[in-house]
């Protein structure tokens, strides 16, 4: 059984395993890197996802790169997508957004995981990221927050009366989606990784 109180060991720095993971991506890398590097502004990348998804725009194909970086101080959130020629711009082009928030604003870490054959799972033989079929990281920090709401309804099945609503505001500010079958292992191992190291950082803090 894994100790969960053993402490998270210091993280090298991963800011060139991100630029190789960026250039074997080929989307734009000096486009992504460059925009990158204006929010990390020199520090070092403690971990960090990269999630390169194509979208369909009627008969073309759209392409978004989502990375997330963890440096000592902030957590980097990344977007690049691209656009087709319109009336403004008369060539394809790209836009790019980066965020940086500090890690003592980030209040919501959720980690969802589905694990296939649960009975087959152990904590001392698996190979977590290898068990997993699917991972959704959601990360707020008070930025969006998503509002669930449903009609109230009381205990008597035969009540008709207007009770109203009821709901739960819950922190959105971003949620990654990786999936076996899509990402690998490799990009569940990554996603399980960034995820225990940003939950160490803001237990830190």
């Amino acid at each position: 059984m894994r100790d969960l109180n053993a402490p998270v060991p210091e993280l090298a720095d991963a800011s060139t395993e991100l630029r190789a993971a960026i250039d074997r991506c080929g989307y734009y890398p000096d486009v992504v890197s460059d925009s990158l590097a204006v929010a990390v502004a020199g520090e070092p990348i403690r971990a960090f996802v990269l999630q390169h998804e194509p979208t369909f725009d009627r008969d073309e194909v759209r392409r978004h790169i989502t990375i997330l970086a963890l440096t000592p101080t902030r957590l980097i959130v990344g977007h690049t997508d691209e656009h087709a020629a319109d009336d403004l711009i008369r060539a394809p082009y790209a836009s790019t957004s980066t965020e940086a928030i500090p890690l003592q604003r980030v209040n919501a870490v959720v980690v969802n995981r589905v694990v296939p054959n649960p009975a087959g799972y152990s904590s001392n033989g698996s190979d977590p990221a290898a068990a997993t079929g699917e991972v959704v990281l959601t990360i707020g920090w008070g930025m969006v927050n998503r509002v669930d709401l449903e009609p109230a309804v009381c205990a008597d099945p035969n009540c008709e009366a207007d009770h109203g609503f009821t709901g739960s505001v819950a922190a959105d500010d971003i949620s990654l989606r990786i999936s076996a079958a899509v990402d690998g292992a490799d990009g569940i191992q990554q996603v399980l990784d960034f995820s225990t190291a940003l939950s160490a950082a803001t237990a830190a803090r």
